[in-house]
C-alpha cells in the first residue's frame, strides 16, 4: 500500500487536494472534531489539565482556540491529550484500508509530529499567499493571531518543501487542479511500481 502524505501551508487547500486522489483519506482535522464531540475520555483529561477553564461536553472548538490564544504552551498540553487518540484512529484507518492500492494522509502536523513513515510519498501543496489569505478570511475561526500561534508549532514552508518528493501547484481553479492531481497520481503509481 502506498501512503501519500499531504503537507503545505495553512489554507493552501490540502484537504481538497487529498480528496482528488480518489483514494481513502485520513483527515486528522475531521477526526479531532469527532474526538471533541464524542470522546468523554479526552474531555475528562482536558478538564483535569485545565481545571479553571469552562469546558462542557461535547467540547467546543472555540474553547480550545481560546485556550491556545491565552498561552502558546497550552498547545503542547492539548496535543498530549489529543494526539494519541488521533494516532490510534489513524492506525485503525490504515488497518481497514491495508488492501487498497494507496491511502492519503491529510494531517497538519504530519512531519512535526513524526507521524510519517520513511517510505511515505510526501506531496507539498503550493498556493499563492494572496489566494491563501482570501480563503482564510472566509474561515471565521481563523483570525491572524490564531494562525500566527499555530505556525510557531510548524516547520517552515521551505523546510517542508525540501522534505517532499513532489510539489503540486494549487491555483484554486477546479479543473486545472484536478488535472495536476491526476498527472501526479499516475506518476506516483508508476514510480512505485518501478521501484518495487
Amino acid at each position: 500500500m502506498i501512503r501519500i502524505g499531504i503537507v503545505g501551508d495553512i489554507g493552501s487547500g490540502k484537504s481538497y487536494i487529498a480528496k482528488q486522489f480518489g483514494f481513502p483519506v485520513f483527515n486528522a482535522d475531521i477526526e479531532v472534531g469527532k474526538i471533541y464531540k464524542k470522546s468523554k475520555k479526552c474531555f475528562i483529561k482536558l478538564k483535569k489539565v485545565f481545571p479553571n477553564h469552562t469546558f462542557s461536553f461535547p467540547v467546543n472548538k472555540k474553547e480550545i482556540l481560546k485556550l491556545i490564544l491565552q498561552n502558546i504552551n497550552n498547545i503542547k498540553k492539548i496535543n498530549k491529550i489529543i494526539h494519541p487518540e488521533v494516532r490510534f484512529r489513524m492506525n485503525k484507518f490504515l488497518n481497514i484500508n491495508k488492501k487498497k492500492k494507496a491511502v492519503v494522509l491529510d494531517i497538519p502536523l504530519l512531519l512535526e509530529g513524526k507521524i510519517n513513515n520513511k517510505n511515505d510519498i510526501l506531496v507539498f501543496v503550493e498556493a499563492k499567499k494572496k489566494e491563501i489569505k482570501k480563503r482564510l478570511k472566509k474561515r471565521d475561526q481563523f483570525n491572524p493571531k490564531t494562525i500566527k500561534v499555530l505556525k510557531k508549532f510548524q516547520l517552515s514552508l521551505e523546510n517542508k518543501k525540501k522534505k517532499c518528493h513532489y510539489i503540486l501547484k494549487n491555483n484554486f481553479k477546479s479543473s486545472s487542479t484536478k488535472k495536476n492531481v491526476r498527472i501526479l497520481k499516475n506518476k506516483i503509481i508508476k514510480n512505485e511500481r518501478n521501484s518495487s
